[in-house]
């Protein structure tokens, strides 16, 4: 992973990728000359693996690097994931730095309402590498982002709470309609991590993507709410906010592009910029500080009457999605009100089953897949109509969202996997709650969504994306 990220950003290789045949169409820019010779615009790779050509009296200079933008990554059918390097001009901590210093001396009519939502991840990743709890690294980071130029930290554990509640809902539509005749109805995919659902539709399309659940994820969740619903209440235009989110995995960086979070009418973004638990150790060790140097301060609230604590939900660090709906589904479906949840290890850690059995039948069969190399083992079979999941929870980090590429990185003699222990560990000393018993979940429930509005607000859509061929993508 590159240290700095100004300019271009390498993704971090997590041995979450795709295939090694697919190519970057637009890696290098050759100026092409009229009148060259034959030999000028030959490219080369050299010793230390940058590309060079021959210009047209054959002297070898140096190519520049094409930049591209988040919607050139997204609309190719090459890259996709963080096994790639990727170069990203927008979304980097200097792009939130410029923004808060334009904020700071621009017009007061100019001026954006600032606000950053915080993912429950990226504050055990900080926890870890500063070897503080949970309340306190809360506490002490939202002190820093109001120093520096931020209106309002927020909580996306409240975002998460309406994706799974949404996601509950979606399953037992579902279900009803397999359990009708409709047997393209499952199984149901989680769509909230943006590495496995561009390599869905970039790599088996229509095959695919019906089977993706149509919730967002909560990080466009709160985007919703944040230039939605705080828009509304500030009696702001979603144009005037920037919102920032801190996330755990450079892919939310492409997830945030889309077109589909992006309004017309207004010209804004739900969600402008996102940086990651490594940017912020670069954002704050740059002036200089460090984490503790800073004072404890309450996150900020949505509704002034009602506080905000630091929570989890119970289930995996990616959020916990199989055990929510598990339960829900139970309950809703076969009145078991609290359902033994016991995780059978498959071929890989990363591979985990739980079944709901009665009278010897089985009613329900979950999973995880985590990392490609279980996604792709899945894939075929939902495929060919032999995938015994009802529900899937699927992530392209290996280990999930705490093992996500924009944590934090080992330094020293620390292995990689003790890190992620600690990490873990930290994440789940958080209490747990139901997300049905969020106050803050019910209130906006009750003042923001409709039926008529709750479908635009809480889902989305994916789209399938055309290969393109080159020779790399041929298989000789």
């Amino acid at each position: 992973m590159a240290s700095m990220f100004s300019g271009p950003l390498t993704l971090t290789d997590l041995d979450d990728f795709i295939a090694p045949s697919q190519e970057c169409i637009k890696p290098v820019k050759v100026e092409r000359v009229p009148g060259a010779s034959k030999k000028s615009g030959v490219i080369k790779i050299d010793d230390d693996g940058a590309y060079s050509a021959l210009n047209d009296v054959g002297e070898s200079y140096k190519l520049e690097k094409v930049s591209i933008t988040l919607n050139d990554c997204l609309a190719c059918s090459g890259c996709i994931t963080s096994a790639e390097s990727v170069l990203i001009t927008q979304q980097s901590q200097h792009e939130v730095n410029r923004a808060l210093s334009e904020n700071k001396t621009c017009d007061i009519e100019n001026r954006k309402f600032m606000v950053i939502s915080i993912s429950p991840q990226s504050r055990a990743s900080l926890a870890a590498k500063y070897s503080l709890s949970i309340e306190e690294t809360a506490g002490r980071f939202t002190t820093y982002l109001h120093s520096i130029g931020f209106d309002l930290v927020l909580d996306t554990t409240v975002s998460r709470e309406l994706s799974l509640l949404e996601t509950c809902k979606e399953f037992i539509t579902r279900k009803e309609k397999y359990d009708k005749g409709d047997k393209s109805s499952l199984p149901m995919l989680t769509g909230i991590c943006p590495g496995w659902v561009c390599y869905a539709e970039k790599s088996h399309g229509e095959y695919i993507l019906p089977y993706i659940s149509n919730v967002k994820s909560p990080q466009q969740m709160m985007g919703s709410i944040v230039k939605n619903f705080l828009a509304s209440q500030k009696s702001l235009l979603p144009s005037q906010i920037y919102h920032v989110t801190l996330m755990p995995c450079y892919d939310k960086k492409l997830e945030a592009s889309r077109p589909d979070f992006h309004s017309k009418e207004f010209d804004s973004r739900d969600v402008d910029c996102v940086i990651t638990a490594s940017e912020v150790i670069e954002m704050i060790e740059r002036e200089g500080r460090r984490l503790l140097d800073y004072e404890m301060s309450p996150l900020d609230r949505i509704f002034d009457e009602i506080p905000t604590h630091i929570y989890s939900h119970f289930g995996s660090g990616s959020g916990g999605y199989l055990e929510h709906v598990f339960i829900h589904a139970a309950k809703t479906l076969y009145n078991i009100q609290s359902p033994d949840i016991q995780y059978t290890v498959k071929r890989n850690k990363d591979l985990q089953e739980v079944t709901l059995t009665l009278g010897g039948e089985k009613k329900l069969k979950f999973a995880l897949a985590y990392g490609f190399r279980n996604i792709q083992n899945i894939v075929p079979k939902i495929k060919q109509r032999r995938c015994p999941y009802d529900f899937v929870e699927v992530m392209a980090c290996p280990s999930g969202c705490l093992n996500g590429g924009g944590q934090v990185k080992v330094t020293g003699s620390e292995d990689s996997k003790d890190l992620l222990n600690r990490v873990t560990d930290l994440y789940n000393t958080s209490e747990c709650r139901s997300p049905e018993d969020s106050l803050v979940g019910q209130r906006l429930y009750d003042e923001w969504l409709s039926a008529d509005n709750s479908n635009t607000l809480l889902t989305t859509q994916y789209h399938a994306v055309e290969k393109s061929t080159n020779a790399l993508t041929i298989k000789w």
